[in-house]
């Protein structure tokens, strides 16, 4: 279900599959999707990289917590809509995108919220999945949506509602 690609070393003392696989595997449960067939990359870098690439795709030449790339836009055409079901390849698979995580930025950003850094790295898969599915918070009702979601998938894996207490990723 899930290729890691460690760039940082220090993301394999952390155990990362095994909190990317629970992750995903339920926020793949809770929106109707098999995780079995169900594709994606996780890169495990640092925060040197990860600026490259927000300033690549993004236009902002700093590091962030979490990065996202679709396989395909599946994002609705009404604010707060259900995105669409992504499409399977002819095998059956369904290839859903690419999640970037930087160390640095995670770590320092659970430490500043008085989180476990697998609880907030957990949050953050889950978010960077939900932007491979076609969910935004770039209006307020897609954020209502998308943290509703979010806060669901969280509670199912015993961790509390992040938007309470932490500002959007």
């Amino acid at each position: 279900m899930i290729d890691i690609v460690l760039e940082d070393d220090r993301w394999s003392a952390f155990g990362l599959s095994a909190v990317a696989e629970r992750a995903c595997a339920l926020a793949l449960t809770c929106v109707g999707l098999d995780p079995d067939l169900c594709e994606i990359a996780l890169l495990a870098t640092d925060d040197a990289r990860i600026a490259v690439l927000n300033a690549d795709f993004r236009g902002k030449a700093q590091p962030t917590n979490v990065l996202s790339w679709p396989a395909d836009d599946l994002a609705p055409d009404e604010p707060g809509g259900t995105p669409l079901p992504p499409e399977a390849d002819p095998d059956g698979t369904l290839p859903l995108g690419d999640i970037a995580l930087a160390y640095e930025t995670c770590l320092r950003e659970a430490e500043e919220q008085g989180k476990a850094v697998s609880d907030h790295v957990t949050h953050l898969i889950v978010h960077g999945l939900l932007h491979l599915l076609g969910y935004d918070h770039e209006t307020e009702a897609d954020a209502a949506l998308m943290e509703g979601l979010e806060v669901n998938i969280l509670c199912k894996l015993g961790l509390p509602d992040p938007y309470a207490i932490s500002d959007r990723p």
